[in-house]
């Protein structure tokens, strides 16, 4: 099916709307540096959650997952812990609160709420850079991906009489990334925060709408064809190995299933969940994420905005993508999943959407995920010229520059990002390429240092800056020494390098000053071993009451991870009219969520 003139004015219509924004909100996006990255701390919890949801419903994550979900089934709902997904869940229960108590702009400003002295230099340096490296890979993850979408419903084949150079296939997805990547840098750089805010409001009703539709259809198709699939396909649990045979069904998928390394799954779910783990008391990366909860009006806030992503996402997004998964498989044989020469199963999702959604309704998906690539794009791009202007610009050549000079600085650094992200996306294979790298050799290296951080308190900006570098360097070198190892693999022996680095540089040089510790540790109250800190802060008051709350924590944490895999579950099982997984599904996440009231809600913090 080919895009209608209905389809084209609904995309149109959609991106003129996007530049409105951006137009509208640029003069209060001006009223300054907190204005423009954090929309001064006045948005409400429920609009930065929606805005963080949509974020997650991104463009390439979704052709991932309608992927896995084709080939692996119900064991798809735990690959996602890669990122990892539940990472949100310790976010909900107490990183947020911890965070948005710091009152700071970025998470590299952060640091001298930490740190102090040349160690807070270093560290505040080796943070800009993660953030910057972390950033543009997130740029180029979703430059890739929109590209290799739209291919499909603006062949080129159409579009190269009208262009005056010749273009290799190869980067065709790359031309239509440039051109819908420049909507996202409009409104985004003219608006700031509260631009891409608004804006991701109006792409989540887009995407939940659309995903309603899809799941509706899909449910149409298993009513009227049922499905064909291997033994294990239906059922999340599994044993050593992955035992999924698709030989007598589709053999190609088998080829799939080895190249992605995933079929000794027992370990590779235990190596996913032990970095994920590691990866979610660390806090969020310095991506969107964390600067939605640095947005918050207070930390009673960031924890309801947290907690909200999981219940907005997760039941509309894996109710689409369970409905492209099923109509995939059903009518297999009329999709078009040919690039090039070779079989590319990441166009399941556009070719899905191409074969089987109406005209109308084609236009208002196209829309939907567009808007998921542009939140998830801005959101990014506005995250990482945080780090380059306010930690570096403002930081180190004009700390006392006027508000439009900012402004300038934000338009051309978001614009050199944008550029350089396109570049390394020439270069990118292919979306889980991009992600793999992203997710388990970036994040790998953050591990280490920014658990620490939290919990320990002798540990000094200096184990932080030789922590990180420990795992960083290596993280980027890994894909050359190691090629063709999935990266997850690798994460171990980043672990350890990061955790000599930590350790050495720790021993190395002094203690943080005493008075910074002390400060953190009254405004932040964070619990790990914190005892001599915790003696000095009481000498000084002694009505001060230490977190105590570890074991509830930790509690509400494992109740949250079980609530947030039934959310995922329940659509799924719905989309397939499985009637009674679908009911204990649901029940389990009820369940959950009431016990989640007595255990977490009643105890936020009540501070506006």
């Amino acid at each position: 099916m080919k895009l209608t003139l209905l389809d084209s004015t609904i995309i149109v219509v959609y991106l003129l709307t996007m530049v409105f924004i951006g137009l509208l909100l640029k003069k209060q996006a001006e009223g300054g540096k907190k204005n423009y990255l954090l929309g001064g701390n006045t948005l409400p919890w429920y609009l930065l959650g929606l805005s963080n949801a949509s974020g997650m419903f991104d463009i390439s994550g979704t052709m991932w997952l309608v992927t896995l979900f084709f080939v692996y089934g119900l064991k798809s709902v735990w690959i996602p812990w890669l990122w990892p997904v539940f990472n949100q869940i310790f976010m909900m229960m107490f990183l947020s609160i911890w965070l948005r108590r710091s009152g700071v702009t970025t998470g590299a400003e952060w640091i001298n709420t930490r740190f102090s002295g040349r160690g807070a230099a270093l560290s505040h340096g080796v943070i800009v850079v993660f953030a910057i490296i972390l950033g543009v890979g997130f740029l180029a993850y979703g430059f890739v991906g929109i590209g290799k979408f739209m291919q499909i419903f603006i062949p080129w084949e159409a579009v190269s009489p009208h262009i005056p150079f010749t273009v290799s296939e190869r980067f065709v997805p790359h031309i239509y990334g440039l051109i819908f990547t420049f909507f996202a840098v409009f409104y985004s750089l003219l608006g700031g925060m509260v631009s891409i805010v608004w804006a991701d409001v109006i792409q989540f009703s887009l995407m939940a709408l659309s995903g309603v539709v899809i799941g509706g259809l899909a449910m149409q198709a298993v009513a009227a064809h049922g499905l064909v699939v291997p033994d294990g396909w239906m059922s999340p649990f599994f044993g050593l190995h992955l035992d999924l045979d698709w030989s007598r069904i589709n053999s190609e998928v088998n080829q799939k299933i080895t190249e992605d390394g995933y079929s000794l799954f027992s370990v590779f779910f235990t190596m996913m969940l032990l970095k994920g783990i590691l990866v979610s008391m660390a806090g969020p990366a310095p991506t969107y994420d964390m600067q939605k909860v640095l947005s918050a009006k207070s930390p009673r806030e960031a924890a309801l905005m947290s907690g909200s992503v999981s219940l907005l996402l997760m039941p509309f997004r894996y109710f689409m993508i369970a409905g492209f998964g099923v109509l995939a498989l059903i009518f297999y044989d009329r999709l078009n999943l040919s690039l090039g020469t070779r079989l590319d199963f990441e166009q399941i999702l556009p070719s899905a959407i191409h074969e089987f959604v109406p005209s109308g309704w084609l236009g208002l998906l196209l829309s939907g995920l567009l808007a998921a690539f542009m939140s998830t794009f801005a959101g990014t791009l506005n995250a990482t010229q945080a780090y380059i202007v306010n930690d570096i610009y403002l930081k180190y050549f004009r700390p006392k520059a006027e508000n439009k000079t900012v402004q300038r600085m934000s338009y051309f650094v978001g614009i050199v990002l944008v550029l350089i992200s396109m570049f390394l996306g020439l270069f990118a294979k292919d979306v889980n390429d991009l992600l793999q790298w992203i997710v388990s050799g970036l994040y790998g290296s953050y591990v280490t240092s920014n658990v620490l951080k939290w919990y320990w308190w002798r540990f000094n900006g200096s184990g932080f800056f030789w922590g990180m570098l420990c795992g960083l360097i290596p993280a980027l070198c890994f894909r050359f020494l190691f090629p063709g190892i999935l990266d997850l693999y690798t994460f171990p022996l980043l672990l350890v390098l990061s955790i000599a680095g930590c350790v050495a540089g720790t021993y190395a040089a002094p203690h943080t000053d005493v008075n910074t510790l002390k400060s953190f540790y009254r405004n932040v109250r964070p619990w790990g071993f914190w005892k001599p800190i915790h003696e000095l802060v009481v000498a000084e008051d002694p009505d001060f009451e230490e977190n105590k709350n570890v074991r509830r924590d930790l509690l509400n944490v494992a109740l949250g991870m079980i609530w947030q895999t039934s959310l995922v579950i329940f659509p799924i099982y719905l989309v397939l009219l499985q009637v009674v997984p679908t009911l204990v599904a649901a029940a389990v996440a009820v369940v959950c969520m009431l016990i989640l009231k007595k255990t977490w809600f009643d105890h936020l913090p009540k501070e506006s």
